[in-house]
């Protein structure tokens, strides 16, 4: 329990920086405070993706969550990501940003799908 709340704080941590980001509340945030917060951002995503890669499947049952979990992580994010695309498109305006990680989720899912069919 005690790694599982851990996961839960920085996962909770990670949101918070980066809905912070944004500036929903239109605040103005000094250059310091930007920096802070990016760094920040950078070092709870290091050890979220650190939680993740030491994620270990036990039986069947955990290996069908891992993998249940992946998938909708990807479906969730990819849908997101082609959703402010198409939107960004309407205004004629589209962020390279959100094309570049679109291409990148996808690209990473082919391929580690390709090696783990031809290596597993």
């Amino acid at each position: 329990m005690k790694n599982n709340l851990l996961e839960i704080l920085t996962t909770l941590c990670l949101i918070i920086i980066a809905i912070l980001l944004l500036n929903p509340f239109d605040f103005w945030m000094p250059d310091m405070m930007v920096l802070g917060m990016l760094a920040g951002a950078l070092v709870l995503f290091g050890i979220f993706a650190s939680f993740i890669l030491r994620e270990k499947t036990i039986d069947e049952r955990d290996a069908m969550h891992e993998t249940l979990a992946g998938r909708n992580a990807f479906l969730a994010g990819s849908t997101v990501l082609i959703l402010g695309t198409v939107v960004q498109g309407y205004t004629h305006s589209v962020d390279p940003w959100l094309v570049i990680a679109l291409i990148t989720m996808i690209v990473a899912k082919f391929m580690s799908r390709m090696w783990s069919d031809t290596n597993l």
